[in-house]
Formats: C-alpha cells, structure tokens, sequence
C-alpha cells in the first residue's frame, strides 16, 4: 500500500462533530444502561423463567464472555469490513437482540439472545472511542471524551434505580425493549453523520487481498471465551479446587500464550500487539488494565456492602450511586475544558492521589453508616475520576499512525474490560475469604461467661422475651443474634481492608502517567507537507 498523503492524514468530517459525537454517544448510553439495569433484575428473570439464582446468572455471564470475545478483534473488523458498516452492524445487532431477550419464554433463549447482543454491544465501544478520536483534533478530543465519559458514568448511575423502577412497575421484559426506540434512532443518525476516513477506506480496500487469520481469530476466541469464564466463576465454584476452573484456567493460559506468539509475527494480525512497544500506548494500556480493577471492583463492593450488611433494597442502593454518577457528569466537562490547559500527565498523577484519597475514606463505613454519608463517601471517591479518565483516552494516541485508531480503542477497551472482571473477581474472593479469618479471630476473643458477654446476651434475651419468646427459645436465639453480629462485624472489616488495598494499589499509579509523551502543540497547516509520514509497513498492517 502506498504512502498515505497529507490530505489523507488531517481528513475532517462532512458534518459537525459534535454531531457525530453525540450519535455515537447514543448508542453507548443505551449499551451501557442496559448492562446496570440487568443487573438489577436477575432475581425477576430467575423466577419468572423457573430458574434458580445460579442459573440466572448465565444471563450475565453470557454476555459478559461475548462481549470481551469481540473487544480484542474489533479493531481488526473494523479495518476489515469499514468501521462504519461494522459499527452499524453493532447497534443494530444490539438492537435486534435486545428484542429477542425481551420476548425469550425460557431461560436458553435467552441466554442465547443475551450471548448474540454481547457480540453486538461488545464492539459498540471500540469503534465509537476511534470515531472521536479520528473526527476532533487532538486539541479537542479532551471535550469530545468527556462528552462520551458523560454517558459511560450516567448510564450505570441510574441503571439499577430505573432498572428497579420497571421491574417493580412492569416487568423485567421491558428492560430490554426500552432499547429498541433508541437503537433505531442511533442507526438513523448513524447513517446520516458518521464517515470513515479517507486512510481508512484506503486500509479497507488493501485488507481484501490479505487472507483472513483464522487461527488468531479462533485462538483469542477460545482463550478470552475460556478466561472470562475462569474470572467469572472462580469463586462461585472454589477457584482451583474445583476442576472444571482448572482446566479453563489451564486452556485459557495456552491459547492467549500461543495467540500471542501466532499474532506477533503475522503479516495482518487480528490484534496488533506489537502497538505496546509504544510508550504512551503501553502504558495507558497498563493503567486502564489497573484501573479496570480498582474500578469495577469498588463498584461491585459498595451495593454489595450495602444490600449485605445494611440492608439496603437494589433500588437504594442504586440510589447511593446516582448522585456521584451525576457529579461525574458535570466533572467530566470540566476535565474536558481543562485537558488542553495543563500536562495532562500532571493532571491524571493528582487525579490517582485524589482517587487514593477518596477510596481510602470508604473505610469510614460501618455497621451504623448512615445513607447520606455514605453519599458523599461515594461522590468524594469519584470526583476526581474523570481527570484520569479523559487524558489517558487522549494521549493514548499520541505517536500512533492514524491508520490503527480502530486497533487503539480496541485494545485499551479490553484492557480495561479484562481487569474489571479480574478485578471482581479477586475482590469477591478476597471478601470471601478473609471475612472468614476475621470470623475466627473474632471468635477468639468471644468469652463466654465474661461479664460483656452475659450482660449482652441478657440484653438480647430479654428483647425476645418480650417479643413473647419462651424463655429457653430467646436464650437460642441471643445465641443466634451474637453469632450472625459477629459474622456481620466480620464482613465490614474485610470490606474495610479491602477499601484500603484498592487505594493503595491506585497510589502507586500515580507516578506512571511520567512515562508518556505529550501531545505535539502545533496544528496541521493545510497543504503543507505531513512532517512524519506513514511507512508502508505501518500503513499496510
């Protein structure tokens, strides 16, 4: 392929951008909206379909593989077929299966529906971060990542509210069918604003001689297919003690090892690994693999602190999120004004330490915490998140050929993705087990017969009592009171420690943002000549 000029390279869109922002911004809100609101309504889905609770989660899980199935290969299919026939194709799969979860009868259907609409949802993001980041200069891609960050943190605040909301006053099938207006809508605006690029079109038209890497294809398929399903079910089913984990574990290590090595020395990789030799690529890749996990995890372990130990309803929990969803929002448009004003290095380092700070402060909460304060522990441990998270996704594509935004977004998004779920994952199990050692050594300390013990379960005895408990059946349950406080004791200070690890590992974060290269400050003259031009082995691949 020849060398791509100059024209080629600083192409701008027909239609204004913030146009095209706002449709692809779309999409994302609905893919998004709808995974927080599942979420919400498994229990619905499990009772009305006649499965248990275990099997219902296969509606999450399914997606969840599919979805992280296609987030590697995305960039490569986008290439491949157009991005904007393969982002189309996205919304529109996404909408179409969407429909068919909400009319499924039986828990298979819908598994199978849920399992097509991760395919589709799964390369929504890929393709609308390459979209911006190829339709705003690099002086405005801060604003147009915030508006895109807007939607990425709305969305999951009022999920699990609304979601509460539809299943309470309707059913769970409609979770699904609110869906269908708005994907419509994106694939008629869709068709009408976005464009691919000129270098793109060029890349597509040159990938149709190159043959078709079906062993990548099948490789990244069954390992990531295999490691999700590890991630997802390790603790559920006893991590290495059980041997169904053991051996996804085993295959998903294999293949994304040979995978690896397959993609590294082909001509038309499926997935371009040899990008991470780029400084500012493979660290922002190694930031948003971390943050995935402080991340997603803290998200996971604030409404399951609150429905566990205090007793909050999904709803309210949901509840507890909103407002620092809505507080990210108005954030996200000042880190955006603000991206172009300052190293943005400088800018994510502090944002680490504020995030530091802000998680460490959950460790506050306790067995007696109230719901607005821990509100605002919410809202302080986010405040500082989209300072992270719009100058990453900007020098992300600092030094990188403008031909591989579609293999950028895809990767990053992965890496992200990846250690969401290695994230929960390790936090679940962490929760899990260390709750039972502090069980123990909270044991160790009871003594019965000492004056603090007596004088409680009198205390206890007596309520019973009055309750209109017989005498001997109140003396069983105040033992039965004491052992589950002191199970609930145990569990908050696992989630204390837990807490206090995730700041920690955000605090060594902060100095990495140092490895990356700035932006270049000066703007394209136009019909002057491109100072780097694009190799051809660059622009072929």
């Amino acid at each position: 392929m020849a060398e791509l000029t100059f024209d080629q390279l600083h192409w701008k869109p027909s239609h204004n951008p913030w146009a095209v922002a706002i449709t692809v911004t779309l999409a994302t809100f609905m893919e998004v909206l709808d995974t927080s609101i599942a979420n919400v309504a498994l229990p619905h889905m499990a009772g009305s379909l006649g499965a248990s609770q275990e099997e219902a989660t296969w509606v999450l899980t399914s997606y969840l593989v599919a979805s992280a199935i296609i987030l590697p290969i995305s960039g490569w299919l986008s290439n491949r077929f157009g991005r904007k026939r393969f982002y189309m194709s996205c919304v529109a799969m996404f909408t179409v299966c969407s429909l068919l979860c909400g009319i499924a009868q039986t828990l298979p259907m819908l598994i199978a529906a849920r399992i097509l609409q991760g395919l589709g949802g799964g390369g929504l993001a890929t393709s609308e971060q390459a979209i911006l980041a190829d339709t705003f200069p690099i002086e405005k891609r801060g604003q147009a990542f915030a508006l895109y960050g807007m939607a990425v943190v709305v969305a999951p605040a009022i999920g699990p509210t609304l979601g509460g909301w539809i299943t309470d006053n309707f059913n769970w099938h409609w979770i699904f069918f609110i869906n269908l207006p708005v994907g419509i809508l994106s694939l008629y605006l869709s068709n009408r604003m976005v464009e691919d690029p000129p270098f793109l079109k060029a890349r597509k038209e040159a990938s149709k001689h190159l043959k078709v890497d079906f062993m990548g294809l099948g490789l990244v398929a069954l390992g990531v297919g295999f490691l999700e399903f590890t991630l997802d079910k390790g603790q559920e089913k006893d991590w290495f003690g059980d041997p169904m984990i053991r051996a996804t574990a085993a295959l998903a290590v294999c293949l994304l090892v040979f995978f690896a090595y397959w993609e590294w020395n082909h001509p038309d990789p499926i997935v371009d690994l040899k990008l991470l030799k780029n400084r500012n690529f493979g660290t922002a890749v190694f930031l948003q693999l971390i943050l995935g996990m402080v991340l997603f995890g803290s998200t996971v372990l604030i409404p399951q602190y609150l429905q566990v130990l205090l007793g909050y309803t999904a709803e309210r929990a949901g509840m507890v999120l909103s407002p620092a969803g809505f507080l990210m929002m108005a954030m996200m448009f000042v880190a955006g004004r603000t991206v172009g004003k300052m190293d943005p290095r400088l800018m994510v380092c502090l944002a680490y330490i504020g995030t530091a700070i802000g998680i460490y402060n959950l460790t506050q909460l306790d067995l007696t915490t109230s719901f607005a304060h821990v509100t605002v522990l919410r809202m302080l441990q986010v405040i500082a998140l989209p300072f992270i998270f719009i100058p990453i996704s900007t020098l992300n594509y600092v030094g990188v050929p403008a031909t591989k935004t579609n293999q950028i977004s895809s990767l990053s998004n992965f890496a992200r993705n990846l250690g969401g779920s290695a994230g929960t994952a390790l936090l679940t199990t962490y929760i899990a087990r260390s709750s039972q050692v502090h069980q123990a050594a909270l044991a160790a300390n009871v003594v019965p017969g000492s004056v603090q013990y007596n004088l409680y379960m009198d205390r206890m005895k007596a309520v019973f009592m009055r309750g209109g408990m017989p005498s001997a059946q109140a003396s069983k349950a105040a033992v039965g009171e004491a052992y589950r406080m002191m199970v609930r004791q145990a569990s908050m200070l696992s989630y204390k420690n837990a807490f206090a690890i995730l700041a920690f590992a955000v605090l060594l974060l902060s100095p990495l943002p140092f490895l990356m290269r700035l932006p270049p400050n000066r703007k394209a003259v136009p019909g002057a000549k491109a100072p780097e031009p694009v190799p051809k082995e660059l622009a072929a691949h």
